[in-house]
């Protein structure tokens, strides 16, 4: 499958921030590409479903259903899906790729913008299989993992 083109690329951005949503949507409408717009995961995933997209952006904290579901919801569906992950919570949280399935984790800053172009145009031009995640290791019986939320 051949990369979009910027013209052509169609991106699916997720967030219960109804401002956020249209600021990213105007950045990224003004570089070329056509956007959809979803104000929750369940949202995102119904269209996601319906409809093809070159990148899903997601915001991570919204109610019902978070990005890390999502992500795993869309994974499920198509695992080389490319997906980027916001977060005004990856340092505190210790949100990276590999702990929450996104190919691309962008901390909510003055710098978000900058970032989202970039990983966008990368993700888009980047070929289409996936790098296969990396294994997590097995934890010891009797020991019970914490969920980052």
């Amino acid at each position: 499958m051949k990369p979009a083109s910027i013209s052509t690329a169609h991106i699916l951005l997720v967030d219960d921030n109804h401002d956020g949503l249209l600021v990213r949507k105007s950045l990224l409408e003004e570089l070329g590409y056509r956007v959809q717009l979803a104000g929750n995961g369940e949202e995102g995933l119904e269209l996601y479903k319906a409809s093809k997209y070159d990148v899903v952006v997601t915001d991570y904290r919204m109610p019902r259903m978070d990005g890390v579901e999502l992500i795993g919801c869309i994974r499920n569906r198509n695992p080389n899906a490319r997906i980027i992950l916001l977060s005004g919570f990856v340092e505190p949280l210790g949100l990276t790729e590999e702990n929450t399935g996104a190919d691309a984790v962008i901390a909510k800053s003055a710098n978000e913008p900058a970032h989202l172009v970039r990983w966008v145009k990368r993700l888009i031009n980047r070929s289409t299989n996936r790098k296969p995640p990396v294994r997590q290791k097995t934890v010891p019986a009797g020991i019970v993992r914490a969920s980052v939320r």
